[in-house]
């Protein structure tokens, strides 16, 4: 799947083709970026990249679904809220789309190792 961009400015030269590999890359970096969110080991999100990032067109505007776990001590809801914010910023400003619904499932919360001696 793929997304046209046409220019804006008149000239019409051709057309810029976005992969939607590209958008979820973008996409990617942005949840990365934000503290509290825990960043699994490629290994495992390997077979995860499937189900923790969906991107789509809907309307004219990419609606985005993103499932994440959280770090313990960092409060969800400002975790799922700057997600929401960098993946707005990030993707328009990096592709010229405008942003539809962005979802944030929160699928659990990492705690910290306890030394047991």
């Amino acid at each position: 799947m793929s997304y046209n961009k046409n220019r804006v400015d008149g000239e019409s030269k051709g057309k810029v083709v976005y992969n939607v590999g590209i958008v979820k890359g973008i996409v990617r970096l942005a949840v990365e970026s934000v503290e509290g969110v825990a960043v699994q080991a490629k290994k495992k999100r390997v077979q995860k990249n499937s189900d923790d990032i969906k991107v789509e067109m809907v309307g004219g505007a990419i609606t985005v679904k993103v499932t994440v776990d959280v770090y313990y001590g960092y409060s969800i809801p400002d975790v799922a809220y700057n997600i929401q914010q960098n993946i707005k910023h990030n993707v328009e400003s990096m592709s010229k789309y405008k942003m539809g619904a962005i979802d944030v499932k929160v699928n659990g919360v990492i705690f910290p190792e306890e030394n047991v001696d």
